[in-house]
């Protein structure tokens, strides 16, 4: 679902995934600009899956985009390398900000 909003709403979305594991295959290949996560996943959550994706591609935005947000999985968050968290509570709306922030500010280094 969340594909088809962004896509309604005019992103570009070059790929999805519905494991860490799978994220990690997809990542290189499609080269997302901002790749957006859950924390809860099959296999890897989100914090071990920015982890490794950044690992492979150092400059990689994420934003981990979940209903499970606390201080403490933020903190996790930040430590992983994700640019952005967001509860789902927070809506579509803030996600697409964020996600439109973190591709001018990619497009301009």
């Amino acid at each position: 679902m969340l594909v088809d909003m962004l896509e309604l709403d005019g992103f570009d979305v070059v790929g999805q995934s519905a494991s860490g594991h799978d994220a990690l295959i997809l990542a290189p290949k499609a080269e997302p600009d901002v790749i957006v996560m859950d924390y809860r996943m099959p296999g890897m959550d989100g914090l071990m899956t920015a982890r490794a994706i950044r690992s492979l591609r150092p400059s990689q935005a994420i934003i981990l985009y979940t209903a499970y947000l606390d201080d403490r999985i933020e903190k996790m968050a930040k430590e992983a390398g994700v640019a952005v968290c967001i509860g789902k509570v927070e809506g579509l709306n803030q996600l697409e900000r964020h996600i439109s922030e973190l591709v001018r500010d990619f497009r301009t280094i």
